[in-house]
């Protein structure tokens, strides 16, 4: 073997490692909590291929045949995320830890993910209403969305959670800002119990209109600490007030026309797309776009005009990036907020393929 042969085989032996670990799971054992017994179970495991090249599952072997898997059986290109399932029957009381050993291309050593939980003969069957894990606290949802609020109106949304540990918790939202509150009922949730979170708007303190995001923490206990693990983002839209116009009113005012109210988008390899929707005022007085937002990173967008006379038109170019957007776990949209009482928010959906 000669000097550069040599060189090149010790190159290769040092990347291999670091590019061995392309399959990645996002949270490797699922705490399904108590379950009602004779009713499935089912884990979703959240995986990504963090490689440069395609990714295969050759195998998966579960650890009974009480187990049933789902999973693609077609390569995972690079980049992409997808999801593994594991259902347990639930034909046996008591605790479980039941797992599935996955051999890829993208491991150097099979990967291995685990579900639990406890199954209980008086339990009724509502195991599957907590998809969500906070630690041992499961949740129905991990975001909350306020849609069409006006100012002065204080909407209520319940967050349904359940006690899927051993010790007794005392569940607590963190991080609250001034215009939300929050009352968790009961106060303190037994093991195998579950509650509610309710979470309240005061629209009067959001000072401008259209879109407000946040992020609020759950916790099992107060004095936990905050990470990514007990995130909880929220959303409102306030909207302008048009509950005193009157019909003569709107038939003179201005009216908003859109060509479009979605966009797809198939970057087919390329990092990033673009495309436009025509925005005309076909009122008789100008049309005003107050506010242009996103809900979710990823996406940048370019308006002609914000101001309209009556018959004129302008381009809203929207550009979505693709590395982007797959991070996001909302949906990705375009508000708008504008002047014409018919049309005061217009939401864009972006549909990425």
């Amino acid at each position: 073997m000669n000097r550069k042969t040599i060189i090149s085989s010790l190159l290769l032996m040092a990347i291999l490692p670091v590019s061995a670990q392309r399959l990645q799971v996002t949270r490797p054992t699922v705490n399904c909590g108590p379950v009602a017994y004779n009713k499935p179970i089912t884990a979703t495991f959240e995986m990504r291929n963090k490689g440069n090249r395609k990714l295969k599952i050759t195998d998966v072997r579960t650890s009974c045949g009480c187990i049933g898997v789902e999973y693609p059986k077609k390569e995972v290109a690079a980049g992409d995320k997808f999801v593994m399932k594991l259902t347990y029957d639930a034909r046996q009381l008591g605790h479980f830890d039941k797992s599935a050993r996955i051999v890829s291309n993208g491991t150097k050593e099979p990967l291995y993910v685990n579900m639990t939980g406890v199954v209980m003969a008086d339990l009724k069957d509502n195991t599957a209403s907590y998809p969500f894990a906070m630690g041992d606290l499961l949740l129905d949802r991990n975001e909350l969305e306020f849609d069409d609020v006006n100012k002065g109106e204080n909407p209520v949304q319940d967050i349904y959670i359940m006690n899927a540990g051993t010790t007794v918790f005392t569940p607590t939202m963190m991080h609250l800002p001034a215009y939300l509150s929050a009352i968790v009922t009961p106060e303190k949730l037994s093991p195998g119990h579950s509650g509610k979170i309710s979470v309240m708007l005061h629209s009067a303190k959001l000072h401008d209109y259209g879109l407000t995001q946040t992020s609020v923490y759950v916790a099992s206990n107060i004095g936990e600490k905050v990470s990514n693990d007990n995130e909880l983002t929220v959303s409102a839209v306030l909207l302008p007030n048009f509950a005193g116009i009157t019909d003569a009113q709107k038939q003179y005012g201005p009216k908003m026309s859109i060509s479009a109210d979605s966009l797809d988008f198939v970057f087919d390899g390329k990092a990033k797309k673009s495309g436009n929707i025509m925005i005309t005022n076909t009122g008789r007085t100008e049309l005003k776009i107050s506010s242009l937002q996103m809900f979710t990173s990823g996406l940048k967008v370019t308006l002609g005009k914000r101001e309209l006379k009556p018959g004129e038109s302008t381009k809203l170019k929207i550009t979505a990036m693709r590395d982007e957007l797959k991070k996001q776990r909302s949906k990705p949209r375009v508000l708008m907020i504008t002047n014409d009482p018919d049309r005061a928010k217009v939401v864009i959906k972006i549909n990425v393929k």
